[in-house]
């Protein structure tokens, strides 16, 4: 059984970036499903969030760089361990590619990136309505490659701590 948790910064980016990525994940359903007056309320919701996960994801490879992680169980299977490598390299890139990708769509599309009331990123894209409308697309099939991702994470997380009960869960929780 495991006995090492993860740093106390890595855990609390762990937790607040889980939050903001379903409400994100919540909030950009919503957003395509409606043209109502909530259209506008949620994409000023999502351009803020999406720019705060991008900088907490920073935040968080460099905690990750910076400490030790918890070794896996050491009777974990070689594909589950390298399912475990795998998953979290995608949600890595994921977490970096989906904000940057909306910023990208959002400038081709030759609209200001707000973040709060006078707060506005410079565009990183040229305004172009072919340029947009691929990175459309890639920002939806990457929501959706997220979420199986994510899903499978919480699946595999509820695994190792209702099933298998080895310390994986109890290392992000805090608990050795």
């Amino acid at each position: 059984m495991m006995k090492t948790v993860f740093v106390w910064p890595a855990r609390l980016l762990h937790w607040l970036m889980a939050v903001m990525i379903v409400t994100m994940l919540f909030i950009g359903v919503g957003m395509t499903a409606t043209v109502s007056t909530w259209h506008d309320v949620l994409l000023s919701l999502h351009r803020p969030l999406g720019a705060a996960i991008l900088v907490l994801v920073c935040l968080r490879l460099i905690v990750r760089l910076a400490s030790r992680q918890p070794p896996l169980p050491a009777d974990l299977p070689a594909w589950q361990k390298l399912a475990a490598h795998g998953s979290h390299l995608a949600m890595y890139g994921l977490m970096i590619a989906m904000p940057l990708i909306g910023w990208a769509m959002v400038s081709a599309g030759g609209y200001p990136v707000t973040l709060w009331a006078g707060v506005t990123l410079p565009p990183i894209a040229p305004a172009d309505p072919a340029v947009f409308a691929w990175l459309r697309l890639a920002h939806r099939w990457l929501a959706y490659l997220f979420f199986l991702t994510f899903v499978a994470h919480f699946a595999a997380a509820l695994y190792h701590g209702l099933i298998r009960r080895d310390g994986v869960l109890r290392s992000m929780v805090g608990k050795s």
